[in-house]
């Protein structure tokens, strides 16, 4: 009789998970905190995410960027994550696969009922621990808008908000452009 071969041993495990998501075919997935996730929003998650994107595509391509929502790796953690929104410059997102938040410029993330804590507590600390320098949460459950930057390993050491749908934010440098909130509106339960 056969034993079942001990895996447990030499085996690089975020290695071969990362490998695993990254040839799902026929759907976008993330890894959160080693859980493989889905990414599947809906329109009117979709519909707020555009309306930051809109807000900021001049600006982003003024600085020689591309924003998107290609996938970021977070090396040494079992994450892998798919954003809303990234702001990268073009020269990394050409030819690029995977690249770290430290990379960016800008992310944004949009709630979800389904995600709301994951974005709100988990992607929060992971990006400021791998240091994206400006993290912009749309919270649709909440009706509210945050920018977190200056980034530390513990998290982000400052806090703009949280600010009502309707204010406008002031995205600091590089960018020195206002998000007017207004368009955004609050998922309803």
């Amino acid at each position: 009789m056969t034993s079942a071969p001990d895996y447990s041993q030499g085996i690089d495990t975020e290695r071969a998970l990362k490998f695993a998501v990254q040839r799902i075919r026929g759907d976008r997935v993330q890894i959160i905190e080693g859980i493989i996730e889905p990414v599947s929003p809906t329109w009117d998650h979709e519909r707020a995410a555009k309306l930051v994107r809109r807000q900021i595509e001049r600006r982003v391509d003024e600085l020689g960027c591309v924003e998107g929502s290609g996938n970021l790796d977070l090396p040494g953690s079992s994450n892998w994550y798919v954003p809303d929104i990234a702001v990268v410059p073009e020269d990394l997102a050409r030819g690029g696969s995977a690249l770290l938040p430290d990379q960016t410029l800008l992310i944004v993330e949009v709630t979800s009922e389904s995600n709301a804590e994951t974005d709100r507590v988990v992607k929060r600390r992971r990006y400021a621990e791998y240091g994206a320098p400006l993290y912009l949460l749309v919270d649709r459950v909440d009706g509210s808008i945050t920018l977190f930057s200056e980034p530390q390993k513990l998290g982000y050491t400052r806090v703009q908000g949280p600010y009502p749908f309707g204010a406008v934010v002031r995205l600091p440098s590089p960018f020195d452009l206002d998000i007017d909130t207004s368009g955004l509106v609050r998922t309803t339960a």
